[in-house]
């Protein structure tokens, strides 16, 4: 079982009982259900940060001077996760977080959850840019999410995260 390394750099991120095991609870679940292949102790690293570090972050990696809700970084290409100690990292702003489930009426560990799942399907190849590739990345966090008994995320918003 893949190590889920949670690192709060945001006091707020404290506020929310029980949220690093819905965090790790959601990133196991995202590997087990893209059916991914690692390392036993393989290692994923996800910060709990604010708006201004993610938004660093964002401006460095991605050339974009705004915060995002989520970033990954995968560690390899897909086909050599079996064979990584690492397979990647993501980082999270809370205050984008918390306003994206206040203004959608999530509950905010399940938006927290589903960030998390996407996020680690990206870290292990899917992504969402052609609108094929979206319907299968989406389809798989549905169902992902679904056996965490996380409502829908896509059913009132209907995009990507």
């Amino acid at each position: 079982m893949a190590v889920i390394d949670i690192i709060a750099e945001c006091d707020a991120w404290q506020a929310h009982d029980g949220l690093d095991t819905a965090i790790e609870a959601a990133a196991l679940a995202a590997l087990a259900g893209a059916g991914v292949q690692t390392l036993p102790d393989a290692e994923i690293a996800i910060m709990l940060g604010d708006d201004a570090a993610v938004r660093t972050l964002n401006k460095r990696w991605r050339k974009l001077d705004k915060p995002t809700n989520v970033l990954s970084f995968p560690a390899v290409a897909p086909e050599l996760l079996a064979q990584n100690q690492m397979i990647g990292d993501l980082a999270l702003a809370y205050e984008t977080c918390a306003r994206e489930a206040a203004d959608e009426g999530k509950r905010f560990e399940h938006h927290i959850a589903h960030l998390v799942v996407h996020g680690v399907l990206h870290l292990i190849g899917y992504d969402h840019e052609s609108e094929r590739d979206a319907e299968e990345m989406e389809a798989l966090e549905r169902k992902v999410l679904a056996g965490l008994a996380i409502p829908d995320p896509y059913a009132e918003t209907g995009g990507t995260p």
